[in-house]
């Protein structure tokens, strides 16, 4: 698959907003600074197409990215992150939860796990729940370049056992770019399956930066 463009299409709060026309989409989720925002802007090939913050739980709103006009990325707000109110916390759950129920275009959940530590219970609880969605998952250990290449085998048996999942684990770093390649496999061949044609292997073409950020910028102003 050449990778050709990489926009922010919207911020969405409610299923009324959400884009139109039945793209495949994939929805990256999991607890607040994971490396989220980190992993799509190094899958993309874009610096800051997708906000990266030193403040966890910045993400707030559903973003949805449009790739070569042809399926979309989705970035769901972080769970788990205590600094913010109930009432907060409650608001994320039901948007993640209508748009996972909901979402007849979603071609697959990929989990994120920081693999430096074991799995919380709230990551278990929330992959237990992805699972009784019949929903294909994919788990991302994040950060390897923070542990050693042994650490990091050993760390992923555990992510597996912990979540106690039937589905792949990767571990991959953003920083290194190490593991990305894997991961575009499993996107790459559910793509295929939808129907939607690939050429060759990714080829991530680096855009107007400015442009796109001013795009983030104006469509999330729309959205307050």
């Amino acid at each position: 698959m050449k990778l050709r463009s990489a926009v922010f299409e919207i911020s969405a709060v409610k299923p009324e907003q959400w884009p139109t026309g039945g793209l495949p989409e994939f929805a990256f989720v999991g607890r607040s600074n994971v490396g989220k925002s980190s992993l799509l802007n190094r899958l993309l090939g874009r610096k800051s197409l997708a906000r990266v913050s030193a403040k966890p739980g910045k993400t707030q709103q559903i973003n949805f990215y449009r790739i070569n006009d042809l399926f979309r990325f989705v970035d769901l707000p972080g769970y788990g992150y205590a600094q913010v109110s109930k009432r907060e916390r409650a608001l994320f759950v039901k948007m993640m939860e209508s748009y996972l129920r909901k979402r007849d275009c979603l071609a697959r959940i990929i989990h994120l796990i920081d693999i430096r530590h074991e799995p919380t219970r709230t990551d278990v609880e929330a992959h237990r729940w992805f699972l009784e969605l019949g929903v294909p998952l994919c788990v991302v250990a994040t950060k390897q370049d923070k542990v050693s290449k042994s650490a990091a085998i050993q760390s992923v048996a555990r992510i597996r056992k912990g979540l106690d999942t039937p589905y792949p684990v990767i571990s991959v770093s953003s920083e290194k770019n190490v593991g990305l390649d894997k991961l575009w496999e499993i996107l790459s061949a559910d793509l295929v399956a939808a129907g939607v044609e690939t050429q060759g292997e990714a080829d991530v073409r680096i855009g107007n930066q400015h442009t796109a950020d001013d795009e983030h910028s104006t469509n999330t102003l729309r959205q307050r």
